[in-house]
């Protein structure tokens, strides 16, 4: 399964039930539920619980590969201690390593 396709499989388990119940059951809240469902990409912990729910292996759900160079993803919580100053630095220095990674 692509992991774009994470968001789309949580749909279909999910069915006629209730976000907040599922949620529940997860172990995770029901916004960040709905953002996955909507096709965001949760952090790694969360990506775990949803993994364990669908009853699949983390390891099973894989981006698809794609021509051209690898673009790194790169995701950050909506936390306030972080400035989009710092978060665009840190980007920069990941695509930075990147790039010396593959000399």
């Amino acid at each position: 399964m692509a992991l774009e396709d994470l968001g789309r499989q949580v749909l279909e388990k999910r069915g006629d039930r209730g976000v907040r119940a599922v949620a529940k059951e997860i172990g995770i809240s029901h916004a960040t539920l709905s953002r996955v469902e909507r096709g965001f990409l949760p952090d790694l912990k969360t990506y775990e619980k949803i993994c364990r729910w669908l009853g699949i292996e983390a390891n099973a759900v894989h981006s698809p590969a794609k021509p051209g160079p690898a673009v790194p993803q790169v995701h950050f919580r909506r936390d306030k201690t972080a400035s989009r100053e710092t978060a665009n630095a840190l980007a920069q220095m990941i695509l930075a390593a990147q790039a010396a990674w593959k000399k």
